[in-house]
């Protein structure tokens, strides 16, 4: 079988063997680059399974690194963890804004960073091969989402959270219970993620002349619903 590739980008030498090491050791095949621009250039090379993606890096930043992934198809929905010493709340949801999956903030443990890793990996098997909501169609094998017929760009994330809501229509979950069923984590996550997610969903999901499919409840959660007709 063919082992699970991540490249880890990290300018700290030291610091970038002791996660590769780590990380090798749990049967991963494990790549490194220092800097942005590298890291670039290894995913046109060769896409991996998932990244570890410093905040700081010399020239392009993380930041930047992780913008231009998500600007393009090939890439739009790799998986990436941001990996930051900016422990500031407001700077894990610029992060999460900006397109990663997940934020762990240095210094971490190698049992963090396993369980992290692993929870972004995780995929279910799908029971029902498609799933339909209104004008929504997932096809879970082929890992797709159209509305309306128009193919729809999704990160690993927001497609977990999508699946799980197409799976329960019209029920209303809370944030807790999205982090549990969704996320399928091991280790804590802030409530405020589901809301980034959840907005990045709705941009996704909604263009200017479509309604809104997912009905915020106030101090309850979030449903996939019909939207309400208007007089």
């Amino acid at each position: 079988m063919q082992k699970t590739d991540l490249l880890v980008v990290e300018d700290d030498p030291a610091l970038a063997r002791l996660i590769c090491y780590n990380l090798e050791k749990q049967n991963y095949t494990v790549r490194h680059a220092g800097d942005g621009e590298e890291a670039l250039e290894q995913v046109r090379q060769r896409q991996p399974d998932l990244i570890l993606l410093d905040w700081m890096l010399p020239g392009i930043s993380g930041i930047e690194v992780c913008r231009r992934l998500r600007e393009q198809n090939r890439t739009a929905s790799l998986p990436i963890i941001m990996l930051s010493a900016r422990g500031e709340e407001a700077d894990s949801i610029r992060g999460l804004d900006i397109g990663a999956d997940d934020y762990l903030i240095k210094p971490f443990g190698m049992d963090t960073l396993f369980a992290r890793v692993k929870a972004i990996l995780r995929r279910a098997p799908p029971a029902d091969k498609t799933l339909r909501f209104e004008d929504l169609v997932m096809d879970r094998v082929g890992h797709k989402v159209e509305r309306n017929g128009r193919l729809l760009s999704l990160g690993p994330t927001e497609y977990r959270l999508l699946e799980f809501l197409m799976l329960h229509p019209a029920k209303v979950f809370s944030r807790e219970e999205l982090l549990k069923h969704a996320w399928e984590r091991s280790s804590c996550v802030e409530l405020r993620t589901v809301d980034v997610h959840i907005r990045r969903l709705r941009q996704t999901l909604n263009e200017a002349t479509e309604p809104d499919l997912i009905r915020t409840v106030r101090a309850r959660g979030y449903a996939l619903d019909k939207p309400l007709e208007q007089d």
